[in-house]
């Protein structure tokens, strides 16, 4: 019994025909040629025959002799399935007949007695044209006749599928047919098929008999490794550039994806999205359909299949899931619309199953939309959950809009309010709904969860529609992207070696970990990054875990990481805002490791949150409070400047900003957080008063330091976790609470911070650090600070306006003065001297945290009046923040 090839022992299946078992996969000569006859060598050496082939290529295995599977309609063993085969006479067709037929490719073997068989594939109309030629066969004991003995399955090579045709009657066990050659010449013989183009793909398997003279049965000749011939009809070798799945102008689809170490890989089409099987499996030959590391096909159209996927054969190691990742149809990691086959595995129980559309993106108009590209230090962030953002009832939203992209867009006009120009959204690609958006299945399409209907398209179009309607707004969108660790199953099963660390090294602790500068996985990321630049106009990236980007193949930290460098570099996305969040969860890179970034990566500032968080709380010094207000030049005075320091307070993991002032008791200490007296909800006056002092502080402090503030989604209305810092405890964002005290108070400080930023932009918008002699410190009595001393809680500094700016300007009737900014953490008062004024000009207090709503900012500012000659003191709450801002007696 002849079986497959022990490369396709996986699936091992017998040829009902023949009793020789085969040896390893034959040496094949295969050959390609179009209309136009290109010429072309792949693999090994030619071997041309005259006025037949134009072009041949060497081979190292029969051609496509792989097992698939189907789905009833197209079952290889079903009685009621059908191919229909129409067998042309049995007479030599001539060579100009062949060059008609269109997209012609041609397969040469070698039998095991010393002749040659060439295959020719080709379409003509809607059918398919196979041409067989025999040459140079030396048939034993002096036979002149020959026969094909053939048959074609889809499913498996040992089971041949039924053919309906007017000619013949295939065995009724075996399910093959004999169809004789029409000798040429002494040695030479050939003969004709054709098939339907609706059928296909398949593949077409034979052997060759000649009778015996002494009429004591058939010679049966098989290629020069004792196997079957065997070729594919309807299904191309393809190409391995473009990764994913690509289309051609005449509408054929070609298929391209990596895997290193498998030993086979299977295209699997369905014809339904919902359906368990697919409704047709095709193995690849890695000898036709593989370049390199790259396995690739090409079919002339979708037909009737919507959907796709691969398994693959021996690419990990035979460890825990081997079996089910064997069995188990993958996503194309470069898909480009994906859809879960499995739509209420909620309700199952079951993980969701995802595969890639077979079909084209949408188009979509942009109607002129282009990339802001706001200068960095301009910028003021909001970030954001797509779906927690406008989910809840209170958003008053229809249910198909609410929660999703489109509802973002609904609500611009309060991203307007508050004044930010840019929004920061939470990982958006399709993610692992049970440990949420960190953890990502895909990288090259918005998840489902976020479209109207919850479908692919929707959720591509709203997304565009809501990038265009925020750039016509003013502002920009940002991305955080996790290319450092995926969800189960993302990529598990097509390559673990290059996709993933298969090796855990200090620091990785998980088989989820992506191996980033890798070749291929470098590759990738680069391309899911360029995708959303040019498809999507995203505007910049924030790069969630950055200390793994670091990681070399082996776990150690690079000084010159190959994908860190290649971003900086890249034509297109060194155009966008590159921000990485250098968050080291395991603590375990080497100290004094910082992070390369070649004058382009901006970084999220852990240390400003901490140090600001450590001084309002009391615990702080001078010197780290100052060095995070002025731009945090210990970190960004390398190269760059204050405009790439993202700072924040709270974040979408950890407290809250409510929860920073009111929970700080177990399992918070890390959190650097202050309950203000009494822990959790209370209702004393005094602890409710100093939280609303603090809440103003933070805000306070975030606004007028150099670099780029981050506002959190749900911190101007006053949302809490209860003390968790849990990300899955995080609430829903609840549109009601913006209309109680606190959320009207709270929006409209933040609204006036973002509008004095803008206004004092000479002095808080500043690419490059202030000059020293623009910068005066005042401690305790108008002494100088004591930087080092920790129980020191004032600290005051006056940012002096350059002349040349603070004359008029075409924005503002006004002229730019000086500002003078002070902080008391202090549990008692302070009376502050303030300095001088510029001549001609008096202080005016913008802002006192410690006073009630609404007098405690003001746009307009009321006058500090001059005790004495040249004297202005102001008296400061404890736990409070001043603002002066020196400006014309008139104004």
């Amino acid at each position: 019994m002849a079986t497959l090839a022990p490369s396709l022992a996986f699936r091992p299946c017998c040829f009902n025909c023949g009793a020789v078992e085969s040896s390893p996969p034959s040496k094949l000569c295969a050959a390609s040629a179009s209309a136009s006859a290109s010429h072309y060598v792949f693999k090994s050496k030619c071997t041309r025959r005259p006025a037949r082939l134009e072009v041949e290529k060497t081979l190292s295995s029969q051609v496509c002799q792989n097992a698939v599977t189907t789905r009833p309609d197209f079952r290889a063993c079903a009685s009621s399935s059908r191919v229909s085969v129409d067998e042309t006479q049995p007479v030599f067709t001539p060579t100009t007949e062949v060059d008609e037929l269109q997209k012609v490719s041609t397969y040469l073997f070698r039998t095991d007695i010393g002749g040659l068989v060439s295959v020719s594939v080709g379409k003509k109309n809607v059918h398919y044209v196979v041409t067989i030629d025999v040459s140079s066969l030396q048939t034993p004991r002096g036979g002149h006749k020959l026969v094909l003995f053939w048959g074609v399955y889809t499913s498996d090579s040992s089971s041949y599928m039924h053919l309906a045709s007017q000619y013949f009657t295939p065995d009724a066990k075996t399910r093959s047919i004999e169809t004789p050659f029409t000798q040429t010449s002494f040695d030479t013989f050939a003969l004709e098929l054709g098939f339907e183009a609706k059928q296909t793909p398949f593949y077409l398997s034979f052997l060759l008999k000649s009778p015996l003279r002494d009429g004591l049965g058939d010679f049966e000749i098989r290629n020069h490794l004792s196997a079957k011939f065997c070729v594919p009809v309807g299904l191309n070798a393809g190409v391995p550039s473009p990764m994913g799945l690509s289309f051609s102008t005449d509408g054929s689809l070609n298929f391209a994806i990596f895997s290193r170490n498998a030993q086979g890989v299977v295209l699997c089409l369905y014809d339904d999205t919902t359906a368990d099987r697919p409704a047709l499996e095709l193995d690849l030959d890695p000898y036709i359909n593989r370049s390199g590391d790259i396995w690739h096909a090409s079919m002339e159209s979708a037909w009737n299949f919507v959907s796709y996927g691969y398994r693959f054969k021996g690419s990990f190691s035979q460890g825990d899931g081997y079996k089910s990742h064997l069995e188990s149809v993958l996503l194309d990691p470069y898909a480009k619309i994906i859809v879960n086959s499995i739509p209420n595995h909620h309700d199952l129980g079951v993980p969701p199953k995802y595969l890639g559309r077979l079909c084209k993106e949408p188009d979509f108009d942009w109607g002129g939309d282009v990339h802001l590209n706001l200068p960095m230090e301009k910028l003021v962030v909001y970030r954001l959950n797509v779906m927690r953002f406008t989910e809840h009832k209170s958003s008053k939203l229809p249910p198909d809009i609410a929660g999703t992209f489109s509802g973002v867009t609904e609500k611009v006009h309060h991203l307007k309010d508050l004044g930010v120009n840019a929004i920061l959204l939470e990982p958006i690609f399709s993610f692992d709904e049970q440990k949420g958006p960190y953890f990502p299945r895909h990288f090259f399409s918005p998840t489902n969860l976020h479209g109207p209907s919850r479908g692919s398209i929707s959720a591509i179009n709203s997304m565009k529609e809501m990038v265009k309607k925020l750039h016509a707004s003013g502002i920009e969108v940002l991305l955080e992207v996790v290319f450092t660790r995926t969800a189960d199953g993302a990529l598990q099963g097509i390559d673990d070696s290059s996709y993933y660390y298969v090796h855990r090294g200090e620091g990785i602790e998980t088989t989820n970990v992506l191996n980033c500068n890798y070749p291929t996985v470098q590759q990738m990321i680069l391309n899911s990054l360029r995708h959303w630049v040019t498809e999507f106009h995203i505007d910049g990236f924030c790069f969630i875990n950055a200390s793994s980007l670091l990681r070399g193949f082996h776990g150690e930290y690079l000084s010159r990481p190959p994908l860190i460098e290649a971003i900086a570099f890249d034509p297109l996305l060194s155009k966008a805002k590159l921000i990485a969040d250098y968050w080291d969860p395991h603590g375990v890179a080497p100290k004094g490791t910082r992070f390369p970034h070649w004058k382009r990566w901006a970084e999220v500032n852990t240390n400003f949150c901490n140090d600001v968080r450590n001084f309002l709380r009391g615990e702080g010094l001078l010197s780290d409070l100052a060095t995070r207000l002025c731009g945090s030049g210990d970190i960004f005075s390398d190269g760059r400047g204050p405009a790439f320091s993202f700072n924040y307070i709270a974040r979408n993991a950890g407290l809250p900003l409510v929860d920073l002032v009111s929970f700080s008791g177990g399992g918070l200490a890390s959190e650097l957080s202050w309950n203000c007296g009494e822990e959790g909800p209370t209702t004393k006056t005094v602890v409710l008063e100093r939280r609303l002092k603090q809440i103003r502080n933070f805000l306070f402090v975030l606004y007028v330091s150099l670099g780029v503030p981050i506002l959190n989604m749900g911190d101007e209305c006053g949302q809490s976790s209860w003390g968790s810092p849990s990300y899955a405890d995080r609430k829903p964002f609840d549109w009601n609470a913006l209309a109680t005290g606190f959320g009207i108070q709270t929006t409209e400080f933040i609204s006036f911070l973002s509008s004095f930023r803008l206004k004092r932009s000479d002095l808080l918008e500043q690419r490059n650090f202030l000059k020293e002699e623009n910068i005066d410190w005042h401690g305790s009595d108008h002494s100088p600070p004591r930087w080092e001393d920790p129980d020191c809680k004032f600290l005051a500094m006056r940012l002096k306006a350059d002349k040349a700016e603070s004359q008029l300007s075409s924005e503002s009737s006004q002229t730019k003065g000086d500002l003078y900014i002070a902080f008391n953490t202090a549990d008692h008062s302070e009376s502050v001297v303030l300095p001088p004024p510029p001549e001609g000009m008096t202080w005016h207090r913008l802002v006192d945290t410690a006073l009630p709503f609404p007098g405690f900012f003001s746009t307009e500012g009321k006058p500090v009046l001059e005790q004495m000659a040249g004297l202005y003191t102001y008296e400061m709450k404890p736990y409070s923040c001043t603002l002066f801002e020196a400006s014309n007696g008139n104004d």
